[in-house]
């Protein structure tokens, strides 16, 4: 296939994503603004009014950041779970990977579609949290950075997801069982700093810590990790994810069984 060619392929499949998630945008784009306001109230406003300040902010402007962060994680990994799996549930797949498009087209094609639905709900989200506190970037290059590679880290961890999943319940092991307690224990709601030194360090053991400070530290210029460490790990686990995704896309596994 030639340059053009591709190009076409891919905004096919870039426009086929977004068209998926914007026509059902009620189940998609909504409810994650509604999960946040409520976020919002509820930690923000009434249990953080008893908690004070949190790393020289205060307690809601604290957990914003990760809050926006959250929500970025959680739907750029749903969107190409739900997508990818459809496809092979409808058996759509097979004619994608026996067509002339290269595998990366196809991989690219979904990942962002997972990382454009990541962003519009953290957009909504921040335009949320700002009827509640106020916010100021800090370091517009890491704020930009952070959000745009980590849902390209789990757009690609949906689609390995979705490629080993055998059932629609398997695409909700990962979410409930892995990604949501790594989540709510990744400093969203608490700083690092103020854990004993043994959970300190097994906190570092957890990826999504160091995606949530260094968007933390984009946005209100406070992190609790080293921000160069926290970039390093978030893009070796993206270029981590990608090999394996596209190892998995050209062996075809789970989708020529």
């Amino acid at each position: 296939m030639n340059h053009q060619q591709l190009r076409i392929a891919f905004l096919t499949i870039v426009r086929k994503e977004v068209r998926r998630f914007m026509r059902i945008w009620p189940q998609t784009l909504l409810p994650p603004a509604i999960t946040m306001s409520l976020y919002f109230v509820i930690f923000g406003n009434l249990v953080g009014s008893r908690i004070g300040e949190m790393g020289g902010f205060s307690y809601i402007q604290f957990i914003v950041p990760g809050l926006i962060m959250m929500s970025v994680i959680t739907n750029s990994y749903s969107n190409v779970t739900s997508s990818f799996f459809s496809a092979k549930f409808q058996r759509s797949v097979e004619e994608l990977i026996t067509s002339p498009v290269p595998n990366h087209i196809i991989l690219l094609g979904f990942m962002v579609g997972g990382v454009a639905r990541g962003i519009c709900v953290g957009f909504i989200v921040t335009l949320v949290s700002l009827l509640f506190t106020h916010l100021s970037i800090f370091n517009i290059f890491v704020t930009i950075y952070t959000v745009i590679i980590t849902s390209m880290l789990f757009s690609l961890a949906g689609f390995i997801n979705a490629v080993y999943a055998k059932s629609f319940d398997d695409i909700s092991i990962i979410p409930t069982f892995v990604l949501t307690p790594l989540t709510y224990l990744g400093g969203v709601f608490y700083a690092i700093s103020n854990l004993s030194p043994f959970w300190q360090s097994v906190s570092l053991l957890n990826p999504i810590v160091y995606m949530v400070n260094a968007f933390r530290y984009g946005i209100l210029g406070h992190s609790d990790v080293n921000v160069r460490i926290s970039l390093l790990v978030i893009s070796a686990g993206c270029f981590m994810m990608y090999a394996i995704a596209y190892h998995l896309l050209r062996r075809g596994t789970g989708m020529r069984e």
